[in-house]
């Protein structure tokens, strides 16, 4: 059993909220625009990272970390990817991802949306936490938390908090 803290969009955010929300995970799952090299190893200090580039981020971290992410965690198998879409609307490589893999659990980022959709058509469960970060169009910044366990996905959690005042765009 793992307990996973799902973010996207941080834009080079990663505050006390952020990881009040996420103390208590074993791993943090990042869908993209990270911001930085220097928030990535943040992240990872706090809690074991994997993640995606997103396309705000720069050449060292698409050096770090690519485009997709294929793996299998506590029996579910899960596909992330920064621009993926969602149910009836995938993007090209998340289509052709979803069909290659056939993954149980299919996360995105990029829209700034936080979205958690069943896709009946592939049966997979679709996730897009939203923007955890400080840029961007969003009024509200989100992630999410769950648990896996031996094939299952549950104990689904939301965070939210809005944008305080001082937050400003072009922060990354």
């Amino acid at each position: 059993m793992k307990r996973i803290g799902l973010i996207s969009d941080t834009h080079g955010t990663f505050d006390d909220k952020l990881r009040y929300f996420l103390k208590d995970v074993d791993e943090i799952w990042h869908a993209g625009d990270i911001g930085s090299i220097e928030l990535s190893d943040d992240i990872n200090a706090f809690k074991p990272l994997t993640a995606v580039y997103g396309n705000c981020d720069g050449y060292p971290t698409r050096l770090l970390h690519h485009e997709y992410q294929y793996f299998v965690c506590e029996g579910v198998s899960v596909i992330m990817t920064h621009i993926g879409g969602y149910p009836r609307r995938y993007s090209p490589l998340g289509r052709q991802l979803i069909e290659k893999y056939r993954p149980q659990l299919f996360i995105s980022g990029h829209s700034h949306i936080l979205k958690v959709m069943n896709d009946p058509d592939h049966r997979l469960l679709h996730i897009n936490p939203g923007a955890a970060g400080c840029y961007g169009f969003h009024t509200v910044r989100t992630a999410v938390r769950f648990t896996l366990d031996n094939g299952q996905i549950r104990d689904m959690e939301i965070g939210e908090w809005e944008r305080e005042p001082n937050d400003h765009e072009g922060r990354m």
